[in-house]
């Protein structure tokens, strides 16, 4: 197995401190962003680093900048990047109505306009040499939108979007673009729940506005339930970093308690997706 230089965002908590780990124990170089490194992070940043084969840099998702200058980093230090992991992302819970525009910017602008910024940066450079692989980590929400998860469901299906075109677009350079979509794990993300800033909204909801609390403890109890590993996930990647070249599939379900759905779309929609892009004389992307 060739060693690989892999940027992974997100690696403070939950997958992509699992990732981080579990890719650089095989070997790759591992670049492992993260925000606040010498703040709230500190601690996080210090213990990755002491892992071999990673290298924690600082690195603000929201800032076109910071991500042009990380990217440009690396490449000139290895002269490439071989694998990008979005995996950073973002969550909040509550009725649409509460979400001001605020709300949904801050959103999208992690969960969507930040895996951007990294494609757009790494795009030329594995043109160049023929060669890479993206992995957008969306969820099971990026293919159905559950009440009160509507705004992050919305963001995830932007980036299922941006994805699953690009990956028709340039799987003929010789760059893959996968989707890897989880459920619901024990990660630092899911264990805190984050609420709409309208919260007086709510009030006009009656007995509704309950429903997001019970939600989320239900989604609770099938973790304690069912027991799911988010190691799992870091180990998706890495099968899908593994996986020959122009052999990776568009979109990987790991998720032990909804998963059998997520999967069943996926297939349904892969067959009506490919009529349609034959239709519209496309077919040879299929290939």
């Amino acid at each position: 197995m060739s060693k690989k230089i892999v940027l992974i965002t997100g690696t403070n908590s939950g997958f992509g401190w699992l990732a981080a780990h579990s890719v650089a124990v095989l070997g790759h170089k591992v670049y492992a962003t993260m925000r606040d490194t010498e703040g709230k992070n500190a601690d996080k940043a210090q213990a990755l680093s002491a892992v071999e084969n990673v290298t924690v840099l600082d690195v603000t998702l929201t800032d076109d900048r910071s991500v042009e200058q990380a990217v440009k980093t690396i490449i000139s230090k290895e002269g490439s990047i071989d694998v990008l992991v979005n995996n950073a992302g973002f969550s909040m819970h509550g009725v649409a109505e509460s979400f001001t525009t605020g709300d949904v910017r801050a959103m999208f602008d992690v969960n969507v306009f930040a895996p951007w910024r990294f494609i757009k940066q790494v795009l030329p450079a594995m043109r160049k040499q023929q060669e890479g692989l993206i992995i957008n980590v969306t969820s099971g929400f990026g293919r159905i939108s559950f009440p009160f998860a509507t705004v992050y469901a919305a963001s995830k299906f932007g980036l299922e979007g941006l994805s699953e075109g690009l990956h028709y677009e340039v799987k003929r350079l010789g760059i893959d673009v996968a989707i890897l979509e989880p459920g619901a794990f024990p990660t630092e993300m899911s264990q805190k729940t984050v609420y709409a800033s309208e919260q007086s909204v709510f009030e006009g909801y009656g007995a509704i506005a309950e429903i997001p609390d019970k939600m989320m403890a239900a989604v609770g109890e099938l973790i304690q339930t069912h027991k799911t590993n988010p190691q799992d996930v870091a180990d998706a990647i890495i099968k899908l970093i593994d996986t020959e070249k122009g052999k990776r599939p568009l979109r990987t379900v790991v998720d032990p308690i909804t998963g059998k759905y997520i999967d069943t779309i996926n297939k349904a929609v892969a067959v009506q997706f490919g009529k349609g892009l034959t239709m519209f004389g496309m077919g040879e992307l299929l290939a």
